[in-house]
């Protein structure tokens, strides 16, 4: 690539980044492009490999990425995406329409479950539950508190599926309808228990669980199965429990069982 062309890759990408998702990597962009994300800019340090690996990985999609893709030499790539980065390919998305989100958490309809996340704290288990909502086909992810689910290390955790399904940060006045069935030590076996399609599934922050004052508000509490003097699950664990008692392998898409 020409220096001009190099510089030009360059002031698109910090024109089109604010308001932009970063997609780290070629399992974040195929999922994005899978699930018709509006993707404004790809490069990669290495057109060739990485087309070469996408052949492999994501035939589908392979040759969207490389009418996107724009070479630039390695260490500019490392300039434009310096957290973190360690692969040879980034893009930048426009996020999921706030309106399409709402209409598929607010459907009257709705024959899935929202997963609730509240007040989590770790990025890393934020995407790895939007990957989870994705795979079930739940109806989608509601988080409360500070943390942004469509910050970079979320969507990279959630391979890009955030496109895939709905994903948004709500206060408890803006939860979607639904009976809140809560994930809690002191609920009821969930194993006895028949979670209804247009439940709200709550599970609570990794290390202090839910808030009381969601807990108060819950038509339901749900404990999962433990062995006596283990403390805890893992937070993305929970919830592929419980959207794994939700759906049951009869509801499990058949190509995944």
């Amino acid at each position: 690539m020409s220096d001009d062309n190099a510089t030009e890759a360059v002031r698109q990408w910090r024109a089109a980044a604010p308001g932009s998702v970063l997609l780290d990597g070629l399992h974040a962009l195929k999922h994005a492009i899978r699930f018709d994300a509006e993707v404004r800019q790809v490069i990669t340090s290495d057109k060739a490999g990485v087309l070469e690996l996408a052949a492999g990985l994501a035939g589908d999609v392979t040759g969207r990425i490389g009418e996107l893709l724009v070479e630039v030499p390695d260490h500019t790539l490392r300039e434009l995406v310096p957290r973190g980065h360690t692969t040879r390919i980034a893009a930048l998305a426009a996020r999921r329409d706030r309106t399409v989100n709402t209409a598929a958490l607010e459907a009257p309809d709705r024959r899935a479950p929202v997963v609730v996340l509240d007040n989590p704290r770790n990025l890393g288990n934020v995407g790895a539950v939007v990957r989870l909502a994705a795979g079930f086909g739940a109806a989608g992810v509601v988080t409360t508190g500070d943390i942004d689910p469509w910050h970079p290390n979320a969507v990279r955790a959630g391979a890009g599926l955030h496109y895939a399904t709905a994903v948004e940060q709500l206060p408890l006045d803006g939860f979607p309808p639904g009976p809140l069935y809560v994930l809690d030590p002191e609920g009821d076996d969930i194993r006895s228990v028949t979670v209804p399609d247009d439940a709200l599934l709550v599970f609570g922050s990794e290390r202090h669980g839910v808030s009381p004052e969601l807990r108060a508000r819950a038509s339901r509490l749900l404990a999962l199965p433990m062995r006596p003097q283990v403390s805890s699950y893992n937070l993305a664990t929970s919830v592929a429990m419980g959207l794994f008692h939700w759906a049951g392998p009869e509801q499990l898409p058949a190509s995944r069982r």
